[in-house]
């Protein structure tokens, strides 16, 4: 293998097989790998290629993003093994108790997925050299390698990002190599290339599957279910190179096979690099907690997830200077992830057996013995129905299997909502989902109330936990229950138009619910809800209750027809009422039956703005409502017309942000009666600024005692070990923090929550309730809070504090949401919420 590492690069710029139909990179592109950027279109051109000029090469396209490229990986192995692939695949879901049977066949998969951020732009690259070494047939290596394995190659998850930074650099870059990294090539432009078209991270994504790019790969890969996965990445410039062993924490569900091989992996790689003088690190940084890495979701199924990262970026380019004045050159980059590709295919063939045996072993031991510390979960079926159906289509995504619990009594378990131990019973309606099936850890992993920590120094959020992210009443046990009998999902009856009654009046719960009333309004239909709960012709509804009133659609169409056609296509089952005399409540003539305006929608992006938060509301508008949404720069707010809109959305900003007189027409504008809704980091705009409710403290006092408490810390702080310093730094922070937040039912922001929303923080923002406004939702105290890492300078103080508010200003209003309400668009309980503030407040 070391001839081969060698001879890489100059491998692909000859060709050195006999094999004449087949050529290397260099001659199909017209260019060495590592001179520039390859567009996406070219590189499916050139696996195309491979595949055609080689039989053991199959190529699949499992999915297509949202501007239309499509996404491919190549399945290419030994002749024999290609003659057998089905059954080698099947075979190996039979391993894992997904299918039943037992395997003949005993070959490994490893799956080599390149560029799910898109200006981490070498892993395309070093795909197609990768490709093209492995799969080549006159390579005696590689072929042997292939005798004892599957290989698939993502190229490119990613790319739409992928395409926006390489388009990018080709029109920047300088003809002549240029590493001075204050040159135009190395500083993107907002949002930068590193997200998909509607800027989420798809590294994020692997297990909530909210994107198109995850939904297509994931269905591929609950169908292969390989035993190893490398994810390729690229980090900071001045960083030479990482790769596995990964960093504390890890978590505690993973095996001891998945950490020994992780070690086999890394040093076998470390010698190729300590034979080239090539620099690495291992075992720091990148950990194994969060469940939707391309490193960790891999590992709770059972696979070796590995994350791969080479020094550069795409501040790097083709080539950029790092701290200490060496170019870091894309052809320098390509040959690291190539070289950790080469390795991960030696160490499966010469692992292939141990491979297999370790992870059927891991299905088989976790579904007849689940090692976590709770064993079933319960889903109360009197949950809320909307965010019920959206949690069981998540469940299915990830195959995780659930049944109905039955009636049973004497049950003891967690209670998510009190944070307590508590007894309690279960109904024919309740939802079972317990631990002893062959996706154990992954439900283990996702409905843990409080995942253990043994390091509080993390890379992402610490807590996720399902039934927070939904909403939902539910319990966690430490012992077995068994489903009953099989789940089957309320089979929805269609609605059916007959004679015109004076209301239609629908639920409002969730996401389906807003995407039903942007239909109807869509349609110009109007809507209304009711301020109060009512009861009328022995029928009980809650405050937020969307009503469809016959009086005021009088000039509408068919009408009958189209408000039935529009609820039965999202499923919601409309009441009828012929009186609008209440048995009540108040009337439906009544002052305090509010008609909802159909909001004109500006979200303001651009640079300044946090474009990942950004990203998420413009996708839950296109994708979760499919509607209307006009995009803003925030740079140039001072220019813009605002009357056209009447609601402006500010996603979360680094710093001020926003211009002096871009802020002057903003408040201008709500002072006229717009209504601006403020996420996150948008609040410091008004916190503690004249003119403004919106204060870090209540009083001077208050202020003064909270300063002194700090002021004392860091006294004692100064004498600390230098190396504890990052552990100093993030005892202000918050990494995913889940607290209990008491929304107030009568306030249009509260309707549908039940009283209860769990808020993600991520932030250490503590602001105090608003002395004039509405106090939506409140965190009351500190026994709130419910799992997740928060400082201890922080977490004691955050009691008694603002999580969403509207404050009056002029004839319009700011709304404030301390913590993002839809993080990273699995966070559904916070889109009903942020509905509410759309679609509700001010009407």
């Amino acid at each position: 293998m070391k001839k081969l590492l060698l001879l890489s690069l100059f491998v692909f710029s000859i060709s050195i097989c006999s094999w004449a139909q087949l050529q290397t990179p260099e001659q199909f592109l017209g260019y060495k790998p590592g001179d520039r950027f390859t567009p996406h279109h070219r590189m499916v051109d050139y696996f195309e290629h491979v595949a055609a000029n080689n039989p053991n090469v199959k190529l699949i396209q499992y999915g297509e993003t949202n501007e239309k490229r499509p996404l491919i990986v190549a399945i290419f192995s030994s002749t024999e093994n290609m003659a057998n692939l089905e059954q080698i695949r099947t075979d190996n879901l039979k391993r894992t108790g997904m299918m039943e049977g037992t395997p003949s066949t005993s070959i490994p998969i490893n799956w080599m997925s390149f560029n799910v951020h898109g200006n981490e732009s070498v892993g395309m690259e070093a795909a197609i050299s990768s490709f093209y070494t492995l799969a080549n047939p006159e390579n005696a290596t590689s072929q042997e390698w292939l005798k004892n394995q599957i290989v698939i190659i993502d190229p490119a998850i990613n790319p739409d990002g992928r395409d926006r930074y390489s388009n990018w650099y080709n029109q920047k870059m300088n003809t002549t190599l240029q590493p001075d990294l204050q040159s135009t090539e190395h500083n993107e432009p907002w949002p930068g290339g590193r997200a998909n078209h509607y800027l989420f991270d798809l590294n994020r994504d692997w297990a909530w599957q909210v994107q198109v790019e995850s939904q297509a790969r994931m269905k591929l890969y609950q169908q292969w279910m390989p035993q190893l996965h490398l994810d390729f990445h690229e980090q900071g410039i001045n960083n030479p190179f990482y790769m596995a062993p990964a960093a504390e924490p890890l978590h505690e569900q993973l095996s001891p096979w998945q950490h020994e091989f992780q070690d086999t992996f890394g040093r076998n790689t470390a010698k190729y690099f300590d034979e080239a003088g090539r620099f690495y690190f291992t075992k720091e940084r990148f950990d194994l907690l969060y469940p939707s890495y391309g490193d960790t979701y891999p590992m709770f199924n059972g696979a070796i997830g590995m994350t791969i990262e080479q020094g550069g970026g795409g501040q790097a380019g083709i080539g950029g200077f790092d701290a200490v004045g060496d170019t870091v050159t894309l052809s320098y980059r390509i040959q690291g992830h190539y070289t950790a590709a080469m390795s991960a295919a030696e160490v499966t063939s010469k692992n292939a057996g141990k491979l297999l045996t370790e992870f059927e072993k891991f299905f088989s031991e976790n579904a007849s013995s689940p090692k976590g510390q709770y064993k079933s979960f319960v889903i109360k079926g009197e949950s809320n129905s909307a965010q019920v159906a959206k949690l069981l289509e998540l469940l299915d995504k990830n195959g995780i299997k659930y049944g109905k619990a039955g009636a049973k009594s004497g049950l003891k378990g967690f209670s998510y909502g009190s944070g307590k131990s508590v007894s309690f019973s279960t109904s024919e309606k309740d939802i079972i989902i317990n631990a002893y099936q062959p996706k154990s850890v992954l439900t283990q992993v996702l409905f843990e109330p409080n995942p253990v920590l043994h390091d509080s120094i993390t890379y992402d959020i610490t807590s996720w936990s399902m039934p927070y992210a939904y909403g939902l009443e539910a319990f966690a046990l430490e012992t077995r229950v068994n489903a009953a009998s099989t789940y089957e999902k309320p089979s929805f009856t269609a609605n059916t138009a007959g004679k015109t009654p004076v209301a239609y009046i629908a639920a409002w719960e969730g996401t389906r619910d807003a995407a039903f009333l942007s239909a109807l309004l869509t349609a110009k239909i109007r809507v209304k809800f009711n301020e109060f709960p009512f009861d009328v012709e022995g029928k009980s509804f809650p405050a937020g209750a969307l009503m469809i009133t016959k009086g005021g659609n009088e000039y509408v169409p068919n009408f009958d027809q189209k408000v039935v056609e529009i609820a039965n296509k999202f499923g919601v089952t409309l009441a009828t009422t012929m009186s609008g005399y209440v048995d009540k409540g108040k009337d439906f003539g009544s002052p305090n039956i509010r008609v909802i305006q159909a909001p004109q929608v500006a979200l303001i992006g651009g640079e300044g703005t946090n474009s990942l938060n950004y990203g998420a509301i413009w996708h839950f508008f296109e994708k979760d409502l499919n509607y209307p949404l006009v995009n803003l720069e925030l740079n140039d707010m001072a220019r813009y017309d605002l009357s056209k809109y009447n609601v402006l959305i500010m996603p979360s900003l680094r710093g001020s942000g926003l211009s002096e007189a871009g802020q002057k027409k903003m408040m201008e504008w709500v002072r006229a009666g717009g209504k601006l809704i403020a996420i996150d980091g948008a609040l410091n705009l008004f916190a503690n600024k004249e003119g403004f409710e919106l204060k870090t403290f209540d009083s001077d006092d208050e202020k003064k005692a909270a300063e002194k408490k700090l002021d004392s810390l860091a006294k004692e702080e100064r004498l600390l070990p230098y190396q504890e310093s990052e552990r100093v730094a993030i005892s202000t922070g918050a990494v995913g923090a889940i607290y209990q937040v008491t929304m107030d039912e009568t306030h249009p922001l509260g309707y549908g929550t039940g009283g209860t929303y769990y808020a993600l923080k991520n932030n250490s923002s503590k602001f105090a309730y608003l002395n004039k406004g509405a106090n939506a939702g409140i965190i009351a105290n500190n026994e709130a809070y419910r799992t997740g890492y928060i400082g201890y300078k922080i977490k004691s103080n955050m009691g008694e504090s603002l999580a969403i508010g509207v404050e009056n200003a002029g004839r319009g209003k700011i709304v404030y949401f301390v913590d993002d309400p839809i993080f990273r668009g699995f966070w559904e309980a916070g889109k009903l919420i942020l509905s509410n503030a759309i679609f509700m407040v001010g009407q």
